[in-house]
């Protein structure tokens, strides 16, 4: 399979494994899951007693320091091969720099939305999973083949939004109830959430892109 280039996805991609690969080897695992972690409690101002571990990421960059991080191998590739696969052809339609956006605001959106579920939270979140969510809702948007008409006075690429999100929405609940039976120990509405954004950028980012070409 001939996938396109995608410079911006292949260095995504050799950070996380890098990180990944030296917090294994000098067993910084904890450190890094207590200092970079998405704490939702953080994100409303309260603070954790995590002094033994010295200095934390500022809480409002922990969206991003969590996408770093990973809590396995299987963790770690299973992100990786979904960003493989549908980063390089979203970054060809959007070229780089813009697919760098999506997947920062990806991996904000993400965290507002679990943060948005239990603002007390002190679970931390970490995975690529969220921001990747966007570049699957891109993804989805760019390449779905199905044809959508409008209804009535909302436009066909509304409805095929819509239709889109309610989709995935359907797909995280029904994962979260097979996995825990109670939507916890998996962040689905972070992948909600990151979705969801990517659905809504894709056609302001790419008409942001061809106007300025």
């Amino acid at each position: 399979m001939n996938l396109p280039a995608g410079k911006f996805t292949n260095g995504l991609i050799i950070a996380n494994v890098v990180i990944f690969l030296i917090i294994l080897i000098f067993g910084w695992q904890q450190e890094a899951l207590l200092r970079g972690g998405l704490f939702p409690i953080r994100l409303s101002g309260e603070a954790l007693d995590l002094t033994a571990y010295g200095w934390l990421v500022p809480a409002w960059l922990t969206p991003l320091s969590a996408a770093f991080l990973h809590a396995g191998l299987l963790h770690l590739s299973m992100n990786m091969l979904m960003l493989l696969f549908c980063g390089r052809y979203v970054e060809q339609a959007l070229g780089p720099g813009l697919m760098a956006i999506l997947y920062g605001v990806g991996a904000y959106a993400a965290a507002i939305a679990q943060y948005a579920v239990d603002t007390t939270s002190m679970v931390p979140m970490i995975g690529a999973s969220g921001a990747i969510s966007a570049i699957l809702g891109a993804y989805a948007l760019l390449f779905a083949r199905n044809r959508v008409d409008a209804v009535g006075p909302i436009p066909s690429h509304v409805v095929r939004i819509l239709w889109l999100a309610l989709a995935w929405i359907g797909i995280q609940l029904m994962i979260g109830v097979a996995t825990s039976g109670d939507l916890q120990g998996i962040a689905i509405f972070a992948h909600i959430g990151g979705f969801v954004a990517g659905l809504v950028l894709t056609r302001p980012l790419l008409e942001w892109r061809f106007r300025s070409a």
